[in-house]
């Protein structure tokens, strides 16, 4: 249906491998997980490698996949960008050079739908996600650009120019990093309403769902209203809503069942949610990868299959939420 996507991330790794032999047996949207990323496809000025995105898109060209570009402008950098001796100059042009070849050259990708032109740009305190000395640590150089004269990083500004321009026939994404705190959410709506009152192309909002097991934040009601509130507020401004990253960490080497059920409930949880919506304008689902395996972002049982591509009860207790009537949640204390 058009209104309602669900799909998953590969690895580049991954492709032609048993691996995507099952995401093609389950799903027909995909999320390439790195290669579209700026410390991918253009390390440093002058260096462009490309192969690994040409890879992913032949991929989805052969099997008829829907593609959304993940991660262009965000806090996965070059190291050069992120090295402290950058200057505001060679900041931004760095970030026009890339990101106009990058819009350029997807925008005629006819499997190519969405794209996040900004990605995890605000912090959970609703400060704007900054810069930290060195160029190894998780951080958002392109913030220190500097700020407009309404208090608006002049990067995110930037982003969506080069986007509206070199990419018009690709949706645009504003997707954020976190849970569900309001002070972040209510700095990532107000950025994207300015944006809109300014005159910018923004068709869309995303989450990143990473979750993890001790917060049950997709099993608790206050959480998973403010979920829907955030999906609401989005159609009613003519927006897209996207879990673009959903993962759900069980930090056990050996997860017991309970566990694993909370795991699948926290899944099944946002999917009934998001078709409860699906009327009211588009909605779609991406799982952060799909088979367990060693990694910091890959391991902690966090996935829908384990490392021998064994369905877990999250995989059941979606297909169940896609074919059942029922939109009751499962919440636990």
């Amino acid at each position: 249906m058009d209104s309602f996507y669900i799909g998953a991330t590969l690895n580049h790794s991954q492709i032609n491998t048993n691996v995507s032999k099952l995401f093609l047996s389950e799903f027909t949207y995909s999320t390439p997980e790195n290669c579209s990323k700026q410390a991918q496809i253009h390390p440093e000025p002058g260096i462009w490698r490309w192969e690994k995105l040409n890879n992913y898109l032949k991929f989805a060209k052969e099997n008829n996949i829907t593609l959304r570009i993940h991660g262009p402008i965000s806090p996965q950098a070059s190291r050069w960008a992120k090295n402290d001796i950058r200057t505001k100059s060679e900041l931004i042009n760095n970030l026009n050079e890339f990101f106009t070849a990058l819009c350029i050259k997807i925008n005629d990708e006819s499997s190519v739908k969405w794209m996040d032109v900004v990605n995890e740009t605000v912090s959970r305190n609703g400060e704007w996600f900054a810069e930290k000395p060195g160029d190894k640590k998780w951080e958002n150089p392109w913030t220190q650009i500097g700020l407009n004269d309404d208090g608006i990083p002049i990067y995110i500004l930037r982003a969506f120019e080069i986007a509206n321009k070199y990419a018009p026939n690709v949706s645009l994404v504003y997707n954020q990093h976190g849970g569900m705190e309001p002070l972040m959410w209510k700095r990532v709506l107000e950025t994207i309403l300015y944006l809109k009152e300014n005159g910018y192309r923004v068709d869309g909002i995303g989450w990143q769902a990473h979750l993890k097991d001790f917060e049950k934040l997709a099993l608790n009601k206050e959480k998973l209203d403010f979920f829907t509130s955030l999906i609401d507020w989005s159609h009613r401004n003519g927006l897209d809503f996207h879990v673009t990253e959903m993962d759900y960490r069980i930090n056990k080497d050996n997860p017991s069942n309970k566990d694993l059920q909370r795991q699948a409930a926290a899944y099944s949880n946002i999917i009934k949610i998001l078709i409860s919506r699906k009327d009211n304008g588009v909605v779609t689902f991406n799982t952060w990868g799909m088979v367990d395996r060693p990694g910091e972002h890959t391991n902690e049982n966090r996935f829908l299959f384990d490392s021998n591509l064994k369905p877990k009860p999250a995989v059941f207790a979606i297909k169940k939420a896609l074919i059942d009537k029922n939109t009751s949640l499962v919440l636990y204390d």
